[in-house]
C-alpha cells in the first residue's frame, strides 16, 4: 500500500492487535452497501435487468387487424344503404347465408347486433342516424278489404242466376258468371297482403284449372267411370254431369279470410322479428304462429263450406274442398314471401294428377288399353270419386306445408315492405 491516500483508508488490521473506531464503521457501512439488493451486481448465470423508472409506463403499442366489419358493409353496401331499419339489413343477411354463429366471427353476438352496427355506420343522404326508426308493421287497408269480399258476392251471385235461369240462359249465366270471379280473384289478389310481384301466368292457369275441377272434376270423373259422359253439363246438381257449387262457392267467400290470416301473419311476425334478438328465437317464436293462421283459416273454410252446402242442399265434400283450400292458401302465402318455385311444382303436379286420372279413365275405352284405368277404377270404387283430388291436393297441401315450416320462419322472409299491406 503506499501513498498517502492508503493510510487513511480503514481496513481490518493485520495484526493481531484490537480494532480502531475508523475500522469497525467501514465495516458496518460495507455490509449494507452489500446488501442493497437493487445495486448488487448479477450473480453467475444471472442476466441484468434494466434500471426501473419511477415515471409511467408507457402503453404497449396495440396491434389491430383489418375491420371485418367494414368490410361485410362494403360486400352489402346496397342492402345497408336502402334498408330503413336494422332489421331489414338482418333479413338480408340471413337470406345470404349468415346465420348466429357467423355472426360471432364479427364479434357480435347475433345477426340482429350485427345488422345494428351495419346499419349504425352506413350513412344515408351525408348523414349517419342517430336512432333507430320505429318498425313500421302493415296496416288494413279499406280497398283490399273490399275487394277481398267481391270474388265471393260475385260468385253468390252465379250460383244464384244458375238456380234461376234454365236452358241457354244458364250456360250464359254460367260463363259470365265464371268470367267475373275470375276477374274479380285477380283483383283481389293484386292488392293486399296476397299481393305478389312474384305472380306468374301459369301459375294463375293452374289454380283457374283446379277450381274448375273443383267444379266440374267430381261430376265428369263418376261419369267417365260408368261409360259417360253422354252429354254436356247442364248446370244442375242432379244431372248426368253434375255441378258441384257449394264448394266453389266456399272457396270464393274464403279469400276475404285468407287475405286477413295472411295479414295477421304478416302483422305478428314483423312484431316477432323486432323483439327477437337471435335468428333461432325468430324461427321458434313464428312457427307456432303459421301453424295457428294455417289452421284457422281451415276452420273458416270449413265454415263456410258447412253454411253453403246447407244453403244449396248439396253435399259438404270436406275431403277434397278443404285439401284445396290449403294447398291455394299455402302456395300463395309462399308466392308473396317470395318463394315461387316449390308452389309451382306442386301446383303442376297436382294439375298433372287431376289430369291423368281423367285422361286415363277416357284411353282405357281404347282397344287394348283397359288396364290404364285399374288404378283409378280402384280408388273410385273404394272411396269415390273425391279420393282423386283429395289425394292430389293432399299431398301437395302437405308438401307445401312442411316447406312453409322452413322457409317461411325465416327472418328474411318477413323483412319490412315498401308499402302496407
Amino acid at each position: 500500500m503506499g501513498g498517502l491516500g492508503g493510510l487513511d483508508r480503514p481496513e481490518a488490521p493485520t495484526s493481531p492487535g484490537a480494532w480502531d473506531e475508523r475500522s469497525g464503521e467501514w465495516l458496518v457501512a460495507e455490509t449494507d452497501v452489500r446488501g442493497n439488493g437493487a445495486d448488487a451486481p448479477p450473480t453467475a448465470g444471472q442476466e441484468p435487468t434494466a434500471t426501473r423508472t419511477n415515471g409511467p409506463r408507457p402503453a404497449p403499442t396495440r396491434r389491430t387487424g383489418a375491420d371485418p366489419v367494414k368490410a361485410l358493409i362494403h360486400r352489402h353496401r346496397d342492402l345497408c344503404e336502402r334498408a330503413v331499419d336494422p332489421l331489414e339489413i338482418a333479413a338480408g343477411l340471413e337470406a345470404h347465408g349468415l346465420t348466429d354463429r357467423t355472426a360471432a366471427r364479427f364479434l357480435h353476438r347475433d345477426v340482429f347486433s350485427l345488422a345494428e352496427e351495419m346499419y349504425a355506420r352506413v350513412a344515408r343522404d351525408g348523414e349517419t342516424p342517430s336512432s333507430l326508426p320505429p318498425l313500421t308493421t302493415p296496416r288494413a287497408r279499406a280497398d283490399w278489404i273490399l275487394l277481398t269480399l267481391l270474388p265471393g258476392a260475385l260468385c253468390a251471385a252465379a250460383v244464384t242466376a244458375l238456380h234461376l235461369t234454365h236452358g241457354r240462359a244458364r250456360l250464359i249465366a254460367a260463363a259470365a258468371g265464371a268470367l267475373a270471379v275470375t276477374l274479380a280473384l285477380r283483383a283481389a289478389l293484386a292488392r293486399g297482403p296476397l299481393a305478389t310481384p312474384h305472380a306468374a301466368r301459369s301459375a294463375a292457369t293452374r289454380t283457374c284449372w283446379l277450381f274448375a275441377y273443383a267444379l266440374l272434376g267430381d261430376g265428369l270423373l263418376q261419369a267417365a267411370a260408368i261409360g259417360g259422359p253422354d252429354a254436356l253439363p247442364a248446370g244442375t246438381a242432379d244431372g248426368p254431369w253434375p255441378f258441384t257449387t257449394a264448394p266453389v262457392l266456399a272457396l270464393a267467400l274464403s279469400c276475404a279470410p285468407a287475405a286477413w290470416c295472411a295479414h295477421l301473419l304478416a302483422v305478428r311476425a314483423r312484431r316477432k322479428l323486432s323483439a327477437s334478438r337471435a335468428l333461432e328465437d325468430f324461427a321458434t317464436s313464428v312457427k307456432p304462429l303459421l301453424l295457428g293462421t294455417f289452421a284457422l283459416y281451415l276452420c273458416a273454410l270449413t265454415a263456410l263450406l258447412t253454411l253453403t252446402a246447407t244453403v244449396l242442399d248439396e253435399p259438404t265434400a270436406y275431403p277434397q274442398t278443404l285439401t284445396l283450400g290449403a294447398l291455394l292458401l299455402l302456395a300463395r302465402l309462399l308466392t308473396t314471401h317470395g318463394f315461387t318455385h316449390a308452389p309451382g311444382l306442386v301446383l303442376t303436379a297436382t294439375v298433372t294428377a287431376e289430369a291423368t286420372a281423367l285422361a286415363a279413365l277416357l284411353a282405357a275405352r281404347l282397344p287394348g288399353c283397359a288396364w290404364l284405368a285399374t288404378p283409378v277404377q280402384s280408388l273410385i270404387d273404394t272411396w269415390g270419386p273425391a279420393a282423386i283430388p283429395t289425394i292430389a291436393c293432399g299431398a301437395g297441401a302437405l308438401t307445401l306445408l312442411l316447406h312453409a315450416t322452413r322457409t317461411l320462419t325465416r327472418a328474411s322472409a318477413h323483412a319490412p315492405a315498401d308499402g302496407p299491406c
